[in-house]
């Protein structure tokens, strides 16, 4: 059946719309931190369909608000009053640490760079972005153009001049050697000589983690060094919170936090986790950028009413389960695990992350050098013992993805690392 179905897929969807596994998997239904595949196998769910379903599967709050709300009225377009997404919008704003905020919902997390790329663009009449190398930020033509990550960019045209900044890998690139302070007084010096070389940019787009290329980051605080270089010479700072969002590091709410010394960001985008399933993304920012559009705009599907139930509902029950404190113990202890487990195996660099986002990086034993292969065969291998995981990486995506559902217990995260040690072990 499985087969069947696979054949349909390759025979009228495109060639380079990634399956994972040799035998790709069709998911028929889940439940709590599990799902089940079309032939009835069980798998403790460690990568949530890319971070999104970050409550619970079938997290019955949700259904119900969802079920509800499309016994009413599914969409009518932004055109009309919506009650569910105003409501939504102020809890995002007032969540979101930007005064004056206005929030605009999107489809997906593309979508919201998409957004945000427009509006520091028109606000600042300059079509220059700075990115950070190794990043991913969406699929679109322009957010495409803006990712330093070479295994998720088809193409080298763009409506954006994009200068990559150091930063975002803290154990790769020219200075991995140095101390955190002084990696961090690098990566500004090379910012500071860069905008000494190039017209003056729109805005600096930055993951606080960085998802689809690994689970990497910088030492706490670059980006709010980097956010006084930028505010003096009055550039904005876009942070991508698509996957950080939402108390999944476990220390804060969003990413941005860890950096926030200087203030929040002027703009920040959200998406995936929030609808925990249902398609949710947006932007939020300060009114004064927000409003900067002089001419009309609409969305059909941003913020329909089924979903803004969904959002709504979901952040409920995550603020009053404290799911961000559950990611920051479960997590706590999920990683230690792993790196207890992956300190006996030598083919693993490093074990990174925060929270319940955490990131294994492969690489041929006493080698910096990538090896994709063994971190598809642990992929493999985790499923044949009942677990699904994530990879990403910047090398030849060499690295593991392990971001379950943010209401995951102590003994389901035992469970989960049991089985990844084994995994990882059968590489050896």
């Amino acid at each position: 059946m499985t087969h069947d179905l696979l054949g349909r897929h390759r025979a009228v969807l495109p060639d380079w719309l990634a399956l994972y596994y040799e035998e790709p998997l069709e998911i028929t239904h889940g439940e709590g931190r599990h799902v089940w595949d079309a032939e009835g196998n069980r798998y403790l769910d460690f990568f949530g369909g890319i971070l999104t379903t970050m409550t619970a599967h079938a997290l019955p709050e949700v259904t119900k608000a969802v079920s509800e709300q499309a016994g009413r009225i599914i969409h009518s377009s932004t055109l009309y009053l919506n009650r569910p997404m105003v409501e939504l919008a102020e809890r995002i704003a007032q969540l979101s640490g930007i005064p004056d905020a206005r929030v605009f919902f999107t489809t997906s997390g593309t979508e919201a760079n998409d957004t945000a790329l427009l509006l520091a663009t028109a606000y600042r009449r300059s079509n220059t972005i700075l990115a950070m190398r190794n990043s991913y930020h969406g699929r679109s033509f322009s957010a495409v153009g803006i990712t330093g990550n070479s295994g998720w960019s088809p193409t080298s045209l763009s409506p954006l001049q994009t200068l990559y900044v150091h930063g975002g890998v803290r154990t790769r690139g020219p200075f991995a050697s140095l101390g955190d302070a002084a990696f961090i007084e690098a990566c500004v010096d090379d910012l500071k000589d860069l905008l000494g070389h190039t017209r003056p940019p729109a805005a600096l787009i930055a993951e606080p983690i960085q998802g689809v290329g690994g689970f990497t980051s910088p030492p706490d605080g670059l980006y709010a060094a980097f956010r006084e270089v930028l505010h003096e010479r009055g550039i904005l700072w876009i942070a991508d919170e698509v996957q950080t969002g939402w108390g999944r590091t476990g220390e804060h709410f969003w990413g941005w936090q860890a950096h926030g010394q200087n203030g929040p960001p002027d703009i920040m985008t959200f998406a995936k986790g929030i609808g925990n399933g249902m398609s949710v993304g947006g932007v939020v920012a300060r009114s004064e950028i927000m409003n900067c559009l002089d001419s009309n705009s609409i969305s059909t599907f941003g913020g329909t009413q089924v979903t803004m139930a969904a959002g709504l509902a979901n952040l409920t029950y995550l603020l009053e389960h404290d799911l961000q404190g559950n990611a920051r113990r479960v997590g706590g202890l999920l990683i230690e695990r792993l790196r207890s487990a992956a300190a006996q195996v030598p083919a693993v660099r490093e074990v990174r992350g925060r929270g319940l986002m955490i990131g294994i990086e492969i690489t041929r034993p006493g080698t910096d050098e990538a090896d994709p292969k063994a971190a598809a065969a642990v992929l493999e291998a985790a499923r044949e013992g009942g677990l699904l995981i994530g990879k990403g990486g910047g090398h030849d995506t060499s690295a593991l993805r392990v971001a379950p559902p943010l209401s995951l217990n102590v003994a389901e995260a035992e469970e989960g690392a049991a089985i990844l040690e084994n995994a990882l072990r059968s590489i050896q």
